[in-house]
């Protein structure tokens, strides 16, 4: 199961609308702004965020909330992997945003409207069968698929097809003659394969129809997909401690977007 080209946006438009109740927006200190790897350009970033606080600089204050801030933003502040980015959306989330947005997000989802307009959209490969449990969540939530209709006879069939992270060739089957699943499952990748190649011989649909039929729901599929931290809320809170592991990495890959430990996961914040 993989994770790729992860970008997350609308921190500022939905914090920004976070105020609009209370007409609060004066009392909002957060920080919008653009950061690379150079550790240089993070603290052009928390330099720009402590002025707007006016912040006085050479104090031991300054000085200590400078660091905190930079180190936070190369570590946690990204709205974009850093694959083929040079440059990349960052937020720093000042101490009264916070606490309005946690007090928001504790008090029920009619009151944090502000999660769903914080926007991710990540590339997921993953097995048929997790999708098909993915597929639940439609409220707020799209995806594309790579087409199995129309690209499953273009490549070969083959074990790495599929997902195995956590595969057990050697699950006995049958005691008495100490069949593996692995023998079963090199017979089915087989045929398989068979009746891909006979479809591409032939044209006959008839081959391709079956090819469909008897395709393992672990065939690995790659959707992109949007989604926003509501759903991500209500998506970690359900699958928690499924019996699924690959429920344990979405998890996982959930907690490395920024801010998802205090927004979807409420742990309090740690930097302020």
């Amino acid at each position: 199961m993989k994770f790729e080209n992860t970008s997350v946006s609308n921190f500022e438009g939905a914090l920004r609308g976070m105020r609009n109740p209370l007409a609060s927006w004066k009392k909002s200190d957060s920080y919008y702004g653009i950061t690379d790897l150079d550790s240089l350009k993070d603290y052009e970033v928390a330099k720009s965020y402590l002025k707007k606080m006016e912040v006085p600089e050479d104090t031991d204050e300054y000085d200590e909330k400078q660091d905190t801030i930079a180190a936070w933003l190369r570590n946690e502040g990204l709205l974009r992997n850093f694959e083929d980015y040079e440059y990349l959306d960052c937020v720093f989330i000042g101490a009264n945003d916070m606490d309005l947005a946690m007090r928001l997000c504790a008090a029920g989802p009619e009151h944090r409207k502000f999660l769903r307009q914080i926007q991710v959209s990540v590339d997921i490969t993953a097995p048929l069968f997790w999708f098909k449990e993915f597929d639940t969540y439609k409220i707020g939530t799209t995806a594309n698929s790579t087409s199995t209709m129309h690209k499953l006879s273009s490549t070969p069939i083959k074990l790495d097809c599929f997902e195995i992270g956590d595969y057990d060739p050697d699950l006995v089957i049958y005691e008495e003659n100490d069949w593996r699943v692995c023998e079963a499952i090199d017979d089915l990748l087989v045929d398989l394969e068979r009746l891909r190649l006979k479809y591409l011989e032939t044209k006959d649909k008839r081959y391709w129809k079956e090819l469909i039929r008897w395709l393992p729901e672990g065939w690995l599929q790659t959707r992109t997909v949007t989604m926003n931290y509501e759903n991500l809320r209500s998506i970690c809170h359900q699958r928690e401690g499924h019996k699924l592991t690959e429920w344990h990495s979405f998890i996982a890959w959930v907690k490395t977007l920024p801010y998802a430990e205090q927004f979807i996961f409420g742990q309090p914040v740690a930097f302020n």
